[in-house]
């Protein structure tokens, strides 16, 4: 019986463990309005892949901690990972704006023409991916080179752009939402973004002393102000 038993544990032990898979969903849209049509999601570590349907939606099997990779011809390359509690994506992707790439978008369905027509005319500022990010935080040190996020004094999480270059006081960046400075961005949703520029150097002049550790310049599409 012992060795039974015994024989039964030394093969459980042995089985191989495989990564949990999980089915996600999600929705692909350009412009951050229109929905993106035949389009490839490829998981990259369960090595699936499906096409978006008519709505941009789509529904993959993938493994935990694993990859959504989405590329196109006419759209920059998009990566996503899935963590642990993620089961839907919502993903605005960047239109790479060229003649060739229209006539693609257009024969491919992937938008309509009458949509891409009011789009590249009307929603220019709308053409980013700022909605793919959690907080502005991560946002600014994804899109910005050289920039660290760590936190400040206060405990919050604070955008460093220089290093300590102030003459006194935070060496903290300034930030400046519509034209009015802030002590933190922590607020603002990055789908509510219409532009955001780091200032530094001779542009950061005009803000005086504290203007040599950076400056973040947001503007909003109007929502907050």
């Amino acid at each position: 019986m012992k060795t039974i038993l015994f024989i039964t544990v030394s093969l459980f032990l042995c089985m191989p463990v495989f990564p949990q898979t999980k089915v996600v969903k999600g929705e692909l849209t350009a412009f951050n309005k229109y929905s993106v049509a035949n389009v490839e999601v490829r998981a990259k570590k369960a090595k699936t892949s499906v096409i978006t349907d008519e709505n941009g939606e789509f529904e993959l099997a993938c493994k935990e901690k694993d990859v959504l990779v989405i590329k196109s011809e006419v759209f920059a390359p998009l990566n996503a990972r899935v963590s642990k509690n993620d089961q839907e994506f919502n993903l605005n992707l960047i239109f790479r704006d060229t003649p060739t790439n229209r006539e693609i978008a257009i024969g491919m369905g992937h938008l309509t023409e009458d949509q891409l027509t009011y789009a590249l005319t009307n929603l220019e500022f709308e053409n980013n991916d700022y909605c793919n990010y959690t907080d502005v935080i991560s946002l600014i040190q994804g899109k910005f080179a050289g920039v660290e996020v760590k936190n400040t004094e206060s405990g919050s999480m604070g955008v460093f752009v220089r290093g300590p270059k102030s003459i006194e006081g935070s060496h903290e960046a300034i930030y400046e939402i519509d034209g009015m400075q802030v002590d933190d961005v922590s607020f603002v949703v990055p789908c509510d973004i219409k532009r955001i520029d780091i200032l530094k150097d001779g542009a950061a002049a005009m803000y005086g002393s504290r203007g040599a550790n950076g400056v973040v310049v947001i503007e909003t599409k109007g929502v907050l102000y």
